[in-house]
């Protein structure tokens, strides 16, 4: 029967209603106030994972991989979470791959060659020690680089290119090339491991106090908004944006609680506890691993830094204009010094993980690290063109890459393919977040 006038109207009529739908779809979505970026992050995240896993025969969805995966990726996100300010700042640090690997190097040695000669082995001071040196080398790192770029007005491209240079070559000097091993046992629990866990009970423990803190959130921001007269979220809204936060930090713990130790390892951890082993065997979770809880830390601290102090404000404000923060009263060549002692430190902290997680320092160490680090900001949504970046977007794209990294591996893509996947997505994010602030322009920062 052909169609009439009466189902043309039917027709039409569905088309209407839907649009209003739509439009009632996006007003709630606006409500929550959740960056779209954030959404966007986390649905490439899902495809990656539920991608790879199938390629992968199911080797990438297992409590094992993800375990792993969040310990690797550990050492990229605190890297990422200074970045965000260094980029938000309108500069760029291409060292800080080679930061960590001089840094891991100097702690390699001092606690593997120098330290044992004057404490002796198993000093329990020697990891605080060459943890402190350690700081103390990135964080001096930074303040020559930030110094040249302020004081000197070299541009931070440069100084820091250069930088990949010099400190690679350092690391290279300090042991004319030699690999520094073992580590200190009490420092090699940064890296993870089955010693670097905190178990299955400390795991809960934590993700309650993580509920209590995300609730305290909610209602101190709630509570500020309406002293300063700003316009609040709707009642549900705020529990939407609470609960999705316990929510993953809900399956954070399962996935950790699920990976347990091996069994022989279980075996003699009971022995020494005197434990009775089952029949059945003895199952003892990881965890979550003590990386993952610097990482997290990290975040939180600079997210603070960023947000709730003189600083951060100041670093936002010189990335949006230079010129009127500087008329303002900002001492912006201070600001900049700060921003990459910073970077140095928390490339220092890097360095302690992923020193410990190889139980040696390596000439190696940090290769190519800066550019997963800068992808991953840039992804995180931090704008190459400065002012505007957020700390967990950057150890969220952190994970990104390091997800694309690990999954390639398991896919058995050799390592040139993965040097090209990753130039791709750092350029097409690059691409993105241009057409992202075109488009901000346009719609008058809407």
């Amino acid at each position: 029967m052909a169609d009439g006038p009466h189902s043309l109207s039917v027709t039409e009529g569905r088309r209407a209603d839907a649009v209003p739908r739509r439009r009632r779809a996006v007003d709630l979505f606006r409500a929550t106030e959740i960056d779209a970026r954030l959404v966007g992050m986390l649905g490439a995240l899902a495809l990656i994972w539920v991608g790879v896993d199938l390629l992968s025969g199911g080797a990438f969805l297992t409590p094992r991989n993800l375990w792993n995966l969040s310990v690797q990726t550990a050492s990229v996100a605190v890297m990422a979470a200074g970045m965000v300010l260094v980029i938000v700042a309108r500069h760029i640090d291409l060292s800080v791959g080679s930061v960590l690997g001089v840094v891991g190097m100097i702690m390699g040695v001092t606690q593997a060659e120098f330290l044992p000669s004057l404490l002796g082995y198993e000093h329990p001071l020697i990891w605080v020690i060459a943890l402190a040196v350690g700081l103390a080398a990135g964080a001096a790192i930074g303040l020559l680089q930030g110094m040249v770029v302020a004081y000197l007005g070299v541009p931070a491209f440069i100084v820091t290119l250069g930088g990949l240079l010099v400190w690679r070559g350092c690391a290279w000097w300090i042991t004319s090339g030699r690999t520094v091993a073992p580590m200190d046992d009490a420092f090699r629990r940064m890296g993870g491991g089955i010693e670097g866990a905190i178990g299955a009970t400390w795991s809960w423990i934590i993700a309650l106090l993580a509920f209590v803190a995300i609730a305290w959130r909610t209602l101190q921001v709630r509570r500020r908004r309406r002293q300063v007269g700003f316009a609040l979220r709707p009642v549900w809204a705020e529990l939407v944006v609470a609960g999705l936060a316990c929510l993953a930090v809900l399956a954070v713990v399962l996935v950790a609680n699920s990976y347990d130790l091996p069994p022989r390892v279980a075996e003699r951890i009971a022995a020494a506890r005197g434990l009775a082993v089952p029949p059945e065997g003895l199952a003892i979770a990881h965890g979550l691993a003590l990386p993952v809880l610097i990482a997290v830390g990290v975040g939180v601290a600079v997210t603070f830094l960023a947000q709730r102090t003189r600083f951060g404000r100041y670093v936002f404000a010189l990335g949006g204009n230079p010129e009127a923060a500087e008329l303002s009263g900002v001492d912006t060549r201070r600001v900049t010094v700060l921003v990459f002692v910073l970077m140095g430190t928390l490339s220092a902290v890097a360095a302690a993980i992923s020193t410990a997680r190889l139980n040696a320092a390596t000439n190696a160490q940090g290769s190519l690290d800066e550019l997963y680090v800068i992808a991953a900001a840039v992804i995180g949504g931090t704008s190459l063109g400065g002012g505007l970046g957020t700390v967990a977007g950057a150890m969220l794209g952190a994970l990104v890459m390091q997800s694309l990294q690990s999954g390639m591996v398991l896919m058995g893509i050799d390592t040139p393919l993965q040097n090209i996947v990753v130039g791709l997505v750092l350029v097409v994010a690059v691409w993105l977040d241009r057409l992202y602030r075109s488009r901000t322009l346009k719609g008058g920062g809407a």
